[in-house]
């Protein structure tokens, strides 16, 4: 306990944050890997309190504690070891493959009677603004030892337990999970004891809003209770005039609240707003090795809602690094660009399991509209041009053809859906035809393409200026 009170008192008297938060970081730094268990031999249960008060009041002159912020120091003090003790047997107990035996439950609340301390002393204002990074270590962990004390309980239940992979962040639980629930309370106090502080900007817990706020984001997706993520998004807004420009604020935070936010209007079919804060995180998060896997879920989102609002596909060179997500969307991109609507029916079921468990199959789907779009623009482009007239210019002023038979579109979906190598497949009239209005109707409808359809002559008349919006022509 010696080394971890010396290092406490360098960090008050240099404030120095994040050495602060070591101190009471239940994992063991990489230049001590056997500080847990230093602390759990160096005392017991009934001398931890003397032994923490004088490795407190040692050299105090040097960092002036008052007697009430040393007694609230020496409250986390003494939590912190009670979960040494706590989660050194659970993780030995683990590591011997005992893991019935092994009380994650214990190890949550007593990490979450350490939190409550916490929260008391900045409460009482006996902490000042610059320790707030002890407040990360305490939601993280909180969380961490709420999800293993729910597997626990589930093993002992031997009932499913959490989803795991990819989107472990997305994919919400099988089960009940009480210990998770309760810590998104006790983050939810936290988050109200940031946002809700009146000290002045420079020594503000504000400054810990956004790191909260994404927590609270990863339990509530873990607990798939997503919607209660507008409930904090709605207390940002409402505060948004006494916070801190979000700029200012550490680029971690902000790639991972643009990442949430996304995935929210995401999910709310906004994709106008989820691609922004999704373009704004991947522009922000590092493209570094360990930033990789972020990189991966900004994208799972982002190229979705592009297609959708820009109709834009990724390019061969952004999947490249991603070999997963150029398995999902590689061979569905290569049909939307081709038109080839059979081949996207078939992407699309074959990656269905992926593309439900991801949330993204519904918006997908709707990427079909562009598929149709690219295939519909094959025919105009192979109608060529309209005969040259008298005293028209040469070759650059020609138009093409903007007057399309109907029959011509129908003929393409045939090929699209390769209707013809089916048995039964449908012929020249009435269903197709119908089948076909609708497509072209919807595809004038969402501004993919100009024109209108005129029954009467069977034909399609198209723009002259623009026919397919976005694609050049």
């Amino acid at each position: 306990m010696d080394t971890v009170l010396y290092e406490f008192r360098t960090a008050i008297r240099t404030s120095n944050a994040s050495l602060l938060a070591s101190t009471i970081t239940p994992a063991p730094p990489a230049h001590d890997p056997g500080r847990l268990y230093a602390i759990l031999r160096s005392t017991n249960s009934y001398s931890i309190e003397a032994d923490v008060r004088y490795g407190l009041m040692q050299n105090n002159r040097e960092i002036s504690l008052t007697k009430a912020r040393s007694a609230a120091w020496l409250d986390v003090y003494i939590a912190y070891y009670k979960v040494v003790v706590v989660l050194l047997d659970a993780e030995e107990k683990t590591n011997q493959g005992k893991l019935l035996e092994a009380d994650w439950n214990r190890v949550y609340e007593a990490w979450k009677e350490l939190v409550t301390t916490l929260i008391k002393g900045f409460n009482a204002g006996h902490f000042e603004g610059w320790t707030t990074p002890c407040l990360y270590v305490a939601v993280r962990c909180l969380r961490e030892f709420a999800i293993k004390a729910d597997e626990a309980n589930t093993r002992t239940k031997g009932a499913i337990t959490f989803n795991s992979g990819l989107q472990d962040d997305v994919v919400g639980a099988l089960d009940k999970n009480d210990k998770l629930e309760d810590a998104a309370r006790v983050i939810n106090r936290i988050f109200g004891l940031c946002i809700s502080d009146r000290a002045s900007l420079d020594e503000s817990r504000k400054w810990g809003v956004y790191y909260i706020t994404n927590m609270m984001f990863k339990t509530y997706f873990k607990l798939n209770s997503i919607s209660l993520s507008k409930n904090i998004l709605r207390s940002l807004n409402a505060t948004a005039s006494d916070l801190p420009n979000f700029a200012l604020f550490p680029k971690s935070h902000q790639v991972t609240f643009n990442y949430y936010v996304g995935v929210v209007s995401f999910l709310d079919e906004d994709y106008t707003r989820a691609e922004s804060h999704l373009a704004a995180a991947h522009r922000l998060c590092p493209a570094v090795p360990f930033a990789h896997k972020n990189r991966a879920l900004i994208l799972t989102y982002l190229i979705p809602c592009r297609l959708l609002t820009t109709h834009v596909l990724p390019t061969p060179s952004l999947l490249a690094p991603y070999p997963g997500l150029q398995q999902l969307f590689g061979p569905l991109s290569a049909c939307v660009r081709r038109g080839d609507l059979a081949g996207f029916d078939a992407a699309l079921v074959a990656g269905e399991a992926d593309f439900v468990k991801r949330r993204i199959y519904l918006t997908l789907e709707r990427g079909r509209d562009v598929a149709v779009r690219n295939l519909f623009r094959k025919v105009f482009l192979a109608g060529g041009f309209e005969p040259v007239k008298d005293g028209q210019g040469g070759e650059a002023e020609r138009l093409r053809r903007t007057r399309i038979p109907l029959a011509e579109f129908a003929a393409a979906v045939r090929v699209g859906t390769r209707a013809d190598a089916r048995e039964g497949g449908a012929g020249e009239g009435g269903l197709e035809q119908d089948e076909v209005e609708c497509m072209l109707a919807n595809l004038i409808y969402k501004n993919l393409m100009k024109g209108y359809i005129s029954r009467a002559h069977g034909m399609v008349v198209l723009s002259k200026a623009g026919a397919f919006p976005g694609t050049g022509v």
